[in-house]
Order: C-alpha cells, then sequence, then structure tokens
C-alpha cells in the first residue's frame, strides 16, 4: 500500500501538472470504485483543480467550488498520467480523470478491487474523513510520545494505527523500528524517554530520506510505485543480510501480512514467535538468532 512517501510524491507530480487544469470528464469503469452518490460525479466536471492534498494515505483533488475528489489507493491502485491523446491502459483501469492537459488513469492490479473513490461537497465532510493520525514529520517529541503511550499496544500497531499516525503502514514501520533498533512487539508505554525520542528520531528520519530518495527516482512521475524496495533495511527482505550487523533478516506472518526484523539489532537475538511457524515446530522453534546456526 502506498504510504506517506509514496502519496507525498504523487501529491507533489500532480500539483505540478494539474493546478489550475480543469477537469473534463470523469468515466468510472468500475461500479465499486465510487463510494458516494451525492453528489453526484458529474458535478466534479467542467471544475478547475485548486489544489491537491494528502490526507493520510488518500490522494485529494481540490476542485473549485468546494468539492473534493478522494482517492485511497488501497493495496494495489496506482495513479498513472497519460499524455493527451495517450491509449488508456486495459482492465485494471478503474477511472479516467480526463482534463485539458492529460488524463490521471486509477489502476489496480489484481482480482480484488480495494481501491476507492469518493466525491465530497464541503471541507467538513473532507475532515469528516480525517482517521486523525497526527503527521510525524510536522509535530512535536511530546505530541509524538502522548499518541504513543494514548493506549498500551505494540509499537508495530501503534505506528500503522491512522487514529494515531498519519501515513505509515507496514513497509516503512518495518524500518522505522529497525532504525530504531526496537522490538515491533515492544509495548508503548514500556519504551523509557530515551527509547521514544529514539523512535520519534527514526520516524522522521525515515520518512524523509525515502521521501528524498522517491523524489529523485521520479523527477517526471512515480511510475514504479511498491512497498518492496531492494534499498529498505529490512522490510521484504525476509532471509537477507540486515545492512546493519548481517545477521538474516527475520518475520512475524500474520493474515496476509509479515513483520520484518532484525534479531541482533532489535530484540536482544531473540527469535519472536511467528504464528505460522512456532506453533508448527513447537519445541523444535529456535529462541535465538545464533541457535539458526
Amino acid at each position: 500500500m502506498p504510504e506517506l512517501p509514496d502519496i507525498t510524491v504523487y501529491v507533489e507530480r500532480l500539483q505540478a501538472k494539474l493546478l489550475g487544469a480543469s477537469l473534463l470528464r470523469v468515466r468510472v469503469l468500475n461500479p465499486f470504485l465510487l463510494r458516494t452518490a451525492v453528489p453526484p460525479i458529474a458535478q466534479a466536471e467542467g471544475r478547475a483543480v485548486v489544489g491537491v492534498e494528502r490526507l493520510g494515505k488518500r490522494v485529494v483533488l481540490a476542485l473549485e467550488g468546494e468539492l473534493f475528489l478522494v482517492i485511497h489507493l488501497m493495496i494495489a491502485g496506482r495513479l498513472r498520467w497519460l499524455a493527451a491523446g495517450a491509449k488508456p491502459p486495459g482492465k485494471i483501469a478503474l477511472a479516467l480523470f480526463e482534463f485539458d492537459r492529460g488524463t490521471l488513469a486509477l489502476t489496480e492490479a489484481g482480482s480484488k478491487r480495494l481501491a476507492s473513490l469518493h466525491l465530497l461537497a464541503g471541507r467538513e465532510a473532507l475532515r469528516a474523513m480525517d482517521p486523525g493520525g497526527i503527521d510525524v514529520l510536522t509535530c512535536d517529541l511530546e505530541a509524538f510520545t502522548a499518541r504513543l503511550v494514548a493506549g498500551n499496544h505494540t509499537l508495530k500497531r501503534a505506528l500503522t494505527d491512522p487514529h494515531l499516525f498519519s501515513g505509515i503502514g507496514n513497509a516503512y514501520s518495518d524500518d522505522i523500528l529497525h532504525r530504531a533498533r526496537l522490538s515491533p512487539l515492544a509495548l508503548t508505554r514500556s519504551l523509557s524517554a530515551a527509547e521514544r525520542e529514539q523512535l520519534f528520531d527514526a520516524a522522521r528520519a525515515v520518512l524523509t530520506e525515502w521521501t528524498d530518495r522517491l523524489r529523485e527516482q521520479a523527477p517526471d512521475w512515480p511510475d514504479k510505485v511498491t512497498a518492496f524496495r531492494p534499498e529498505m533495511a529490512v522490510h521484504g527482505r525476509y532471509g537477507q543480510p540486515c545492512p546493519v550487523c548481517g545477521a538474516p533478516v527475520q518475520r512475524i506472518v500474520y493474515a496476509a501480512n509479515e513483520t520484518n526484523y532484525c534479531a541482533r539489532c532489535q530484540t536482544g537475538g531473540k527469535l519472536l514467535a511467528d504464528r505460522s511457524l512456532s506453533r508448527l515446530l513447537k519445541a523444535s522453534w529456535p529462541r535465538s538468532i545464533d541457535e539458526l546456526g
């Protein structure tokens, strides 16, 4: 799922292409995409784009007359920019936003249709869609700590909770925790003041570095938006060497997701119980990174 760095770059590139552009036509190609009926989607047509914003992991196109097109890409949704006259993508296209400068295509790979589009009237309706998470790049340590300890959850869960923090998901939370040298299963209220500051600094550093890197990699448009990148420290790198200590990256599998971490850097060498494997192996489950040989 595109997270804060990816969405930020989408927003910046859309601002460059669309500010002042007129939305001529909206073609919704899949009936499951559009989640609102009032106002009707046709009311967006003929209006100029006055702003492009990020709302958590959503992209917002602000149109004149206080109408807002809100796009949530979910896991496999992506945005593509097509020059005027270019052929739109085939079966994966869910919607086409035709502007006087080109066409914005919303696509979704795979068979699941999770991406969504809302047309909202008024800033108040837009605020109602905001889960309320704070932006770690603009908040201070005090505000970050207050959100972190609002409940006693694992660090992984807290970082990815959109009601607590804005735009952080499965991918960047792994690398944030690795940078902070903290276990993904440590409880928020168990952290010392120094560890909370460590996590705050790591979150800001990782998100800033990745936003800058993605900007450099996509000077015109982000065509390769993915949650798995070879430059990542631990996310998606199970079994590969940790870039800091060289130990093999470990994982915790749950449902359709997994958490990646370095046992040597983050858990004092202890292997965290993996639901799929530790239950199967039981007594044979290794307890430390050194037992893996």
